[in-house]
């Protein structure tokens, strides 16, 4: 049985394969009725559920080229981000932007639009410049720049075009970050919102229901000498208050559901004031223990304080422990990005395993597919294909390319049937 990391969505494959090598990986996608590839299960939807072949590439986990002149590194898809962020790094390279966990795949992490934040820097698929495809019938497909809305579909493909098997990435200097955690009056962080995205090259916050406060993470790239934490420090923070005491008070929040908002103000309260000096990618990245669902949502950047303020409005009319976070990014041209073309603010809400979830995700997400948002493609949706394919103004293209990459359908199961539709043929890109 597979399962992933939240532990809410499981599958019984007839064949459950770890190729070692892309002739492994042909042999098995060559003649399957049905494939998908798993990452390292971070997602929150049934994007990898098969009862016929599903694929884990963890073995492909190479670093193939570093071109360190032109910041170029090809590297094998299975590699996680945290070993990627450490082979680059001792290249004297890394990624301008991560998002704030680092167990995923490179290959899950591009395919479901996985994301940082900082108003001036796009999703992670933005430094794609070549990707690597095994197709249905098991050849062998490169893609690069020159293919044009090829890779612009590949970049963000959701496990539907192809096995990707490797990346080719484009990198900058290995640099530094000074991180500033500390806790502020909501409306006061709500006030200047938008100067605090164009002021700081990477800002964030969250606030959970019911409490006035907004936990805000401010990272500036610094020439400062990195200064990492003790491990004993390192642990008290990120696994002894971010984790443990989170969970506890989660717990809480489970077995007295009436406590909740008392318990989130408290968890608000005793939020202090954190400050480092490290690598870009240990501070970009941080522990994750605690089992949630999630759902997120990119909407135009204008509409930032308006969603943070009426999600949280619903959320308080509901059992909910934890926190609405909100990061940004900018406009990219991938098919399928949720920011594709627009800047773009972010907003995620969770629930606590365990905890109901349906019932608040469904008020968000028509609030926020309400005002032309786009789902998060790692992340809980209830919108089909008829509600998608609208929002994105290169929707056809990617039908296009997948009709071309994937003919057969090979890539497709019941859940890309839902969210995508069927293969068309003979589709025509619309109209950018």
């Amino acid at each position: 049985m597979w399962t992933n990391w939240p532990r809410s969505h499981h599958c019984v494959p007839s064949r459950h394969l770890r190729p070692g090598s892309r002739a492994e990986v042909a042999a098995a996608v060559a003649g399957a009725r049905e494939v998908r590839v798993a990452g390292s299960g971070h997602s929150f939807t049934a994007a990898p559920l098969t009862a016929d072949t599903l694929l884990e590439l963890d073995r492909l986990d190479r670093v193939l080229d570093v071109d360190r002149g032109a910041g170029l590194v090809r590297v094998e898809a299975g590699i996680t981000l945290a070993a990627l962020n450490r082979a680059l790094d001792a290249h004297g390279l890394a990624l301008p932007n991560l998002g704030d966990i680092a167990a995923q795949t490179l290959g899950g992490a591009l395919a479901t639009g996985t994301h940082g934040t900082g108003a001036r820097h796009p999703i992670l698929s933005a430094q794609v410049e070549a990707m690597e495809l095994v197709l249905a019938g098991g050849e062998e497909r490169t893609l690069t720049r020159a293919d044009g809305d090829l890779l612009r579909a590949a970049r963000v493909g959701v496990g539907t075009l192809g096995a990707v098997v490797a990346v080719t990435l484009r990198c900058v200097p290995a640099f530094a970050l000074h991180g500033v955690d500390r806790p502020e009056p909501l409306d006061d962080v709500l006030a200047d919102l938008q100067d605090r995205a164009g002021r700081h090259e990477h800002f964030e916050f969250f606030t959970f229901p019911h409490s006035p406060l907004a936990l805000t993470r401010t990272n500036t790239p610094t020439a400062a000498p990195p200064r990492p934490p003790s491990p004993a420090r390192e642990w008290l923070g990120e696994i002894a208050v971010d984790n443990a005491a989170l969970d506890v008070l989660c717990r809480l929040g489970r077995r007295f559901p009436a406590a909740i908002p008392a318990l989130n103000r408290f968890a608000s309260r005793v939020a202090t004031r954190r400050e480092r000096v490290d690598r870009s990618y240990r501070v970009f990245a941080s522990t994750r223990l605690v089992r949630f669902t999630e759902m997120e949502y990119a909407l135009p950047r204008e509409r930032a304080a308006e969603a943070v303020r009426a999600v949280k409005a619903i959320l308080e009319r509901h059992p909910v422990s934890f926190p609405v976070e909100l990061r940004f990014a900018a406009a990219d041209d991938a098919l399928l990005s949720p920011a594709h073309g627009r800047d773009s603010v972010y907003v995620a809400v969770h629930a606590y395993a365990g905890m109901p979830w349906e019932a608040p995700f469904r008020e968000v997400e028509a609030l926020l597919a309400g005002w032309g948002g786009r789902p998060h493609w790692g992340k809980r949706t209830f919108l089909d294909a008829g509600d998608l394919a609208p929002r994105y103004p290169g929707w056809g293209a990617w039908q296009a390319a997948r009709a071309e990459l994937d003919p057969g359908g090979a890539f497709t199961n019941d859940w890309a049937r839902k969210t995508f539709g069927p293969v068309q043929r003979n589709v025509r890109p619309s109209p950018r």
